[in-house]
């Protein structure tokens, strides 16, 4: 399922302004586009691969891609690369229900028994505003993006989920509660949901590589993802064509995919009020809910999260991200800053890395710590270019660089594991399932993947050993395993 991450603030309403969509630098000081440019140039060594486009004062400064889109044709990242922007999704979901209640459609004081038949009572008095603020109370997901689920069967799974909280008490983060959203936009416009965002908002702001299904995408363009670098997945668009639509664990909440060149064109729209009035625009914008965590404060609009920051400096953004790919949008409305931020290789070290260049714009003396090579694709290339008994030296660079990264089980288990997936250097493999089990010895999945790791290398009297280790400490799974190799 989606993870989403907020830092915001407070808005009011944005002055129109003119853009230049495919600009690399314009009359603003090179040295802007400059500082960005290197910076992101840099991190491509360490394996960045997405794409920035910043805008000021109607003016864009950068727009352009870094990395690669997909490895197996050598495609570049360009402004028209095509990236899943996660919960971005979300403040279309929100802008489309301002759109229904501007058609007196529906209004946002509305209740779910207005739109749904034989709720428990719990749920009947739930509104849309609560909805769009994260506020009424759902949990956040009962499945994942790509479980197959019918209709009926996630609605009913929803209406009788237990609330986390009364509706309206508090804010808590809600995939499932956006869906119902996707739901009443259907019900109320009579549209699919994506028909109907295509209809009333894409086409009008002139975003025609944008959707789930519907737009005639660009192939070429289609970036694959690449978590951490190295785990390699085609984009969400194929699965929605295996599938023949999306189902409602994502539908409406995430799983939008766009370009930085789209994003754009929608922030014009929102400027200009094309897709909302004014008064709704408003709404949009409004933060409604606030809450903490640790000693930072926040609040929530509809589809956009709220913060200020220091010197009193005013943000509002919103991320989102299913693991693979990430997306950011911020924006400073007294500054007139708007950055749009994608990419498919993400990890700790890049999923926020449109807040780092955010520094840079707002401080010019600010420099940002270089991106760095995540632990994950450091030990999975370090595998390929050394020989094994290099293995000593890799946990001691581990230990001297990648401190705060090696600190679980997780990250040797998970490259072992891909090693073994890939039937090369299975070597490698196994001694990095030994080192895991000597810093872990007490974790049965280790001493799991350590019999893997010994079965690859057909060493099965030590598998046996290893699997009777993990059963010893609690991972049954290894059981079925032992009882092959002992029939054998």
């Amino acid at each position: 399922m989606k993870k989403t991450f907020f830092l915001f603030a407070i808005i009011g309403i944005l002055q129109t302004s003119s853009f230049e969509l495919n600009a690399q630098e314009t009359t603003q000081p090179t040295s802007l586009f400059s500082k960005i440019d290197n910076y992101l140039t840099a991190g491509t060594k360490n394996g960045f691969s997405g794409a920035i486009t910043v805008v000021r004062n109607g003016v864009t400064i950068i727009n352009k891609g870094y990395g690669i889109a997909n490895k197996e044709t050598n495609t570049g990242i360009n402004s028209n690369t095509i990236f899943d922007i996660g919960s971005n999704t979300k403040q279309f979901t929100a802008t489309a229900i301002l759109k229904l209640a501007e058609l007196d459609k529906l209004k946002l004081t509305d209740s779910l028994n207005t739109f749904f038949k034989d709720l428990s009572v719990d749920k009947q008095s739930i509104t849309v505003h609560q909805l769009l603020t994260h506020s009424a109370g759902f949990v956040d997901a009962l499945g994942r993006d790509f479980t197959q689920i019918s209709q009926k069967d996630f609605f009913d799974k929803v209406f009788s989920s237990t609330l986390l909280s009364k509706p309206g008490e508090k804010y808590s983060y809600s995939n499932v509660g956006y869906s119902i959203l996707g739901r009443i936009i259907e019900l109320t416009s009579g549209l699919p949901y994506e028909t109907f965002l295509n209809k009333h908002l894409f086409i009008p702001a002139g975003m025609r590589q944008t959707g789930y299904l519907l737009p005639k995408w660009n192939v070429k363009e289609i970036s694959n993802s690449y978590n951490r670098g190295i785990i390699k997945s085609e984009s969400p668009i194929f699965h929605y064509k295996k599938d023949k639509g999306v189902n409602w664990h994502l539908k409406a909440n995430g799983g939008i995919n766009s370009t930085q060149n789209d994003m754009l064109l929608w922030f014009k729209a929102l400027k200009t009020n094309k897709i909302l009035s004014e008064e709704s625009f408003k709404k949009l914008i409004t933060p409604y809910i606030h809450y903490s965590r640790g000693k930072y404060k926040y609040a929530y609009a509809y589809g956009w999260g709220v913060r200020i920051l220091d010197n009193n400096i005013k943000r509002i953004a919103h991320n989102g991200s299913n693991g693979a790919y990430s997306h950011s949008l911020i924006w400073f409305p007294k500054k007139d800053i708007y950055i749009i931020y994608a990419t498919n290789a993400n990890s700790s070290k890049v999923e926020f890395t449109a807040y780092s260049i955010a520094k840079m714009i707002l401080d010019s003396k600010y420099v940002p710590k270089p991106i760095q090579n995540n632990v994950f694709s450091f030990i999975f290339n370090y595998t390929k270019q050394h020989p094994t008994n290099k293995h000593k030296e890799l946990l001691a660079i581990l230990k001297e660089k990648y401190s705060s990264d090696f600190t679980h089980a997780g990250v040797l288990n998970t490259i072992g594991n891909l090693i073994l997936k890939s039937n090369k250097n299975l070597d490698w493999a196994l001694n990095l399932f030994k080192s895991n089990v000597q810093l872990f010895p007490k974790d049965g999945n280790l001493w799991d993947s350590l019999g893997d790791g010994y079965m690859a290398n057909n060493l099965q009297k030590n598998a046996i050993k290893s699997y009777r280790k993990a059963i010893e400490l609690g991972y049954t799974n290894s059981q079925e395993k032992l009882d092959k190799l002992n029939k054998n």
